[in-house]
């Protein structure tokens, strides 16, 4: 993997409360400690995070609010713009902007065997139970999706998407109850 991947994730784990340390970095990534101190050091000073660390929890995390820069793509980004199309997105312009993050992740529970295939796009993994492992780049669109399949789709996991989406089906729910 290289050093993208490595800040991507290491910023999705600070930003997911995680606490991300150069021990967990480096695990995960099969590199040395000292590697994994180089990636901590070169987000904090290439691109201004304000990272700290927590002793409590041994790991880091932002003191302020912080996103990873956008990066400016061409049509010759063959690789990102083939990532971009597998989530929906068409029409890539001359000239795109990402943000450069990797994707938000989900448990599903889904039993129907057609709705599984049409998320397909999503799936990156089959666990026990019809629960299937989705990425997804927009927290909106992933929601609209789920609501919009007539099955029975349970989020297993994270929490904070569960919510997301009862609070959009209650809004949807009182907005419309007295028409």
């Amino acid at each position: 993997m290289n050093l993208d991947a490595r800040i991507q994730w290491l910023h999705k784990k600070i930003c997911e409360n995680c606490y991300p340390n150069a021990m967990r970095l480096a695990e995960k990534f099969n590199i040395s400690h000292r590697q994994a101190q180089r990636d901590i050091d070169h987000l904090r000073t290439a691109y201004g995070a304000p990272l700290k660390y927590s002793a409590s929890h041994k790991g880091f995390y932002y003191e302020s609010e912080f996103s990873l820069p956008l990066v400016t793509l061409t049509e010759n980004d063959s690789e990102f713009s083939d990532v971009v199309s597998g989530f929906g997105y068409s029409g890539f312009a001359e000239r795109s902007v990402i943000q450069m993050q990797i994707p938000y992740s989900a448990q599903l529970e889904i039993k129907d065997k057609l709705t599984v295939m049409n998320l397909r796009p999503f799936i990156v993994a089959q666990l026990p139970k019809h629960v299937y492992e989705c990425e997804f780049q927009s927290v909106e669109m992933f929601i609209g999706i789920i609501m919009a399949f007539e099955t029975d789709i349970k989020i297993v996991s994270p929490d904070w998407l569960r919510k997301k989406m009862l609070d959009a089906a209650e809004r949807v729910i009182r907005n419309n109850k007295n028409i």
